[in-house]
């Protein structure tokens, strides 16, 4: 029977009932399989190579999935999903299109002995209910010290970098986010809201340099250019720091205008009067600064020393007077790094040179210039109390760079998900062993009539994290599987050990998970199967296909 949409439009493509869902399937199964051979600290690389010629190397699902070129409609969807999970959480791409791929195929076997896609989609939300009230009581408060955070990080990170750097930056990324976290509220304060962390004030800096085991934590600011006069000094320390958003340079007119003059005399004068405005900015500034660097001559204290950095434009003759009188200018910095720069340095961003007083200074122990080819950049270094960082990504290459700075926004983000929760899950594999024993055991027996079913394949499909863990290790997945079931049926928390392949406890080796990973990941993925599952007609039908093909009149 064809599709009543064909009589309306006979150019439309249709795929009805069982091909509908096998489509679904197929699509969902074929990116599973792309994609699972990422997953965990044993997963391979991906190289993806675009039109350009330009390189990336990565096994960070988001990467994948957001630069590959999908073309089944079912696969583009399930890749979408994915990548807003990457959005809310910052982690679990993988994880969830390996598990929407697998509750698909789960339900494909039942449906093929005659079962309606229906009722596997009622057990699914059954199974999927259960599942998120398991999370709850599955999940561990613990005490989140430093050593903690960094095991959580480390989980992250190992899943996307090779161990020995992620062991390195796994410190870095715990330290960037506990240096800028808000203050806890005082004990007795009556609203005990504390500001969420802003991973905004972590500036991640990218130097093509050396090699990416440098990657280097700096507790200031990085700026990604120098200063604009050559007699001003390449390092300054024991600086004052003035922060401006004001425009150093001659101004044009904003209408079109012009002067008349007759003789030279005139002409100078005019020049003359366009500049005294901008030479009066600077004379403040240059006053300003004579005023809070005064020593006496013989004094034993270290010099003072001032610095500008400013939003807007200097030109150079407004640079050449800030040189001569010994300050270190820098012009057109980023809006962003202004704010940074007010929370690394303290002091307050001043949109005028009238009335400048000393409180409204920042301070930094050490400013420097660092000249790489023809690249500059400034370091602002040593300050008293930064709530504000620099994470400096140093490689030899652009995809080196790349991969790592992709794995820096992973492991910000578990260290901050860790830190908000204020509970994590035992990573390895482990929840999803525990989860499957509890959904095929009490909650399928509760469940009503041939719901079960669903139950049952959900409980089966969240297996495949553990199997293709075992997988990647290189270890034989039905063993691995099997030798973690009987653990786990002793009342223990298993997971597995990818350095042997045996089952081992995850909390005790320091693998973690976040949280609120594991439950966006079960809400999300049992949503597009249970979607997918409830298809039975695909259409190719939009308004492209009713229009004429090509030029010239039609038949």
């Amino acid at each position: 029977m064809s599709s009543s949409i064909e009589l309306i439009n006979p150019k439309a493509e249709s795929v009805r009932r069982a091909a509908a869902l096998q489509v679904n399937t197929n699509g969902a199964m074929g990116l599973a399989n792309v994609v699972k051979s990422n997953l965990g600290p044993r997963g391979t690389l991906k190289m993806l190579v675009d039109g350009a010629g330009q390189i990336k190397m990565t096994k960070d699902g988001k990467v994948l999935l957001s630069e590959m070129q999908i073309q089944n409609p079912t696969a583009a969807m399930i890749a979408r999903t994915a990548v807003a999970q990457d959005e809310q959480v910052g982690d679990g791409t993988t994880s969830v299109v390996l598990l929407v791929g697998e509750l698909l195929k789960q339900a494909d076997r039942y449906i093929s002995e005659g079962v309606h896609p229906t009722v596997i989609g009622e057990g699914f939300d059954i199974a999927k209910k259960a599942a998120l009230e398991f999370l709850e009581t599955f999940k561990q408060p613990v005490k989140l010290d430093r050593a903690t955070l960094i095991n959580v990080a480390y989980t992250s990170l190992s899943t996307k970098l090779n161990s020995a750097l992620a062991k390195q930056l796994a410190a870095d990324v715990v330290d960037a986010v506990l240096t800028i976290r808000p203050p806890p509220p005082n004990k007795d304060a009556k609203d005990q809201y504390r500001d969420p962390i802003d991973l905004h004030m972590v500036e991640i800096m990218k130097m093509q340099h050396r090699t990416a085991s440098e990657t280097q934590l700096i507790r200031g600011l990085v700026l990604d250019h120098g200063a604009r006069h050559p007699d001003m000094a390449k390092r300054v320390e024991n600086a004052y720091i003035l922060t401006l958003n004001v425009s150093l340079e001659y101004e044009k007119t904003e209408v079109n205008s012009s002067f008349f003059y007759s003789s030279t005399e005139q002409r100078e004068k005019l020049v003359e009067s366009e500049r005294r405005f901008t030479d009066e900015k600077c004379r403040k500034i240059v006053e300003f600064k004579n005023l809070v660097c005064d020593q006496a001559v013989d004094s034993k204290e270290k010099k003072k020393n001032f610095v500008i950095i400013n939003q807007k434009g200097i030109d150079p003759l407004s640079l050449d007077i800030l040189a001569k009188n010994g300050i270190f200018a820098l012009r057109r910095a980023k809006r962003r790094n202004m704010e940074r720069l007010q929370l690394v340095c303290g002091g307050t961003a001043q949109n005028s040179v009238d009335d400048l007083t000393p409180d409204i200074l920042g301070y930094a122990g050490l400013v420097y210039e660092h000249t790489l080819g023809e690249d500059k950049f400034t370091f602002v270094e040593d300050v008293k109390e930064p709530k504000s960082v620099t994470l400096l990504v140093k490689g030899p290459n652009a995809h080196t760079i790349q991969q790592a700075q992709d794995a820096l926004r992973d492991g910000l983000r578990a260290v901050k998900n860790a830190l908000e929760d204020d509970a994590l899950i035992p990573g390895a594999g482990a929840f999803e062993v525990a989860c499957s024993a509890y959904l095929s055991g009490p909650v399928k027996k509760s469940a009503k009539g041939r719901a079960k079913m669903g139950v049952q394949a959900f409980a089966e499909a969240l297996l495949i994290i553990p199997k293709t863990l075992a997988a990647n290790g290189g270890f034989d997945v039905q063993d691995a599987v099997v030798a973690l079931q009987e653990e786990q049926a002793e009342g223990n928390t298993v997971g597995i050990d990818l350095e042997s392949g045996e089952p081992f406890d995850p909390t005790v080796e320091g693998i973690w998970d976040n949280y609120r990973v594991k439950r966006q990941m079960l809400h999300s993925c049992s949503v597009i199967a249970v979607n997918l599952l409830s298809t039975d007609e695909i259409l190719r039908a939009g308004r492209s296909s009713l229009k004429a093909e090509g030029p010239g009149p039609q038949q």
